[in-house]
């Protein structure tokens, strides 16, 4: 059984521990985010992420903030409005079903979400799925190590088997971001053979 993260924990999602471990815009910067991308930010939360991409992609630029929650994304709807922030379509998502057209996003944002799910790479497959020829995944997750925060390590996955699994689903192109030392990141780009 995977370890879902609480709504009633959602205040943790914004801190200022967590904003200088991992900054949102110089975060997204990182992993390679540009102006004019079509962002499913899947997980989205409270929209941590979702707020600065909107602002980095532009006005034609646009994010997917993708979530199981309703709470969550009526977060994300207050924070976008209070934000004047225009470009953010709310999609209330199922597990392993993210709503959305084939091929219809650029970039495909998944941070501390894989270890949530029951079947990881059927959960990529749909990421795949709606990703464009040339899209890139970028992931962030939390080191495989004890920690004074986040999931228990025995809920974590390794670096290394994420890679493995990105490889084995034909992910091309695949790099590993320094994050610091809670998280790491891991950009995988949707090419043709």
């Amino acid at each position: 059984m995977s370890h879902k993260f609480s709504v009633k924990d959602k205040k943790k999602l914004d801190n200022p521990e967590r904003r200088k471990l991992l900054p949102p815009e110089a975060t997204l910067e990182k992993l390679q985010l540009y102006k004019e991308d079509i962002v499913a930010d899947v997980g989205c939360g409270i929209g941590y992420f979702s707020i600065p991409a909107a602002l980095i992609v532009g006005e034609i630029g646009k994010i997917y903030a993708m979530d199981i929650s309703t709470e969550m994304l009526s977060e994300v709807h207050v924070r976008a409005t209070e934000n004047n922030v225009g470009n953010i379509e709310i999609v209330k998502t199922v597990e392993n079903s993210l709503i959305v057209d084939d091929e219809s996003v650029t970039y495909a944002f998944i941070c501390n979400v894989l270890h949530e799910t029951n079947d990881l790479s059927s959960f990529l497959q749909e990421v795949k799925r709606i990703l464009a020829w040339d899209g890139k995944v970028a992931i962030i997750e939390w080191k495989k190590q004890e920690s004074h925060m986040g999931p228990p390590i025995s809920h974590r996955i390794a670096e290394a088997e994420l890679i493995e699994t990105l490889k084995h689903m034909e992910f091309q192109d695949i790099s590993k971001i320094d994050l610091g030392d809670e998280f790491y990141g891991i950009i995988g780009k949707k090419q043709r053979e």
